[in-house]
């Protein structure tokens, strides 16, 4: 992680002081739950694991979405848009990467190739275009599934 938990929270608080917004447990635990599970989680297991994790606090689904939302619009948390499926979330501040994502399984293998961030930049160049980001997502059957298949 290039930014400490102390880091990140205090971060947090002042998103949340500019929104207007109060800086409560159930809030901190979603941050702190993205920030200690490294992986992709829809706002739903966000919210199971919570619950499980922490069968006192009381934490409500809108919350956990409106969280998620502030936190993506900050560029805190990134997500995956996975269509009539929804999103996956991630914490954002790790260095840049893609993904693999499984369309039988649901797997997600996250890569960084040089090659394709410099054709990237260079495709932006040609158009005198200004790019502030990217998001590739490669669609398939991961080597799991395709062995089941052909095992099948």
């Amino acid at each position: 992680m290039m930014i400490s938990y102390n880091g990140l929270l205090e971060k947090f608080k002042e998103l949340l002081k500019n929104n207007a917004l109060k800086f409560t447990k159930q809030r901190e635990l979603i941050l702190k739950f993205l920030y200690q599970n490294k992986g992709h989680y829809t706002p739903e297991d966000i919210y199971m694991l919570l619950k499980q994790q922490h069968p006192d606090v009381n934490i409500g689904i809108a919350t956990v979405y409106r969280t998620l939302t502030l936190l993506e619009e900050s560029h805190i948390v990134s997500s995956i848009s996975f269509g009539i499926q929804g999103k996956k979330y991630e914490l954002g501040l790790k260095k840049h990467h893609d993904h693999l994502i499984c369309t039988q399984c649901g797997k997600i293998i996250e890569f960084y190739d040089e090659i394709i961030e410099e054709r990237q930049e260079e495709i932006a160049k040609k158009f005198n275009f200004k790019m502030t980001g990217h998001t590739m997502k490669i669609e398939g059957i991961c080597e799991a599934c395709q062995k089941a298949e052909s095992e099948a």
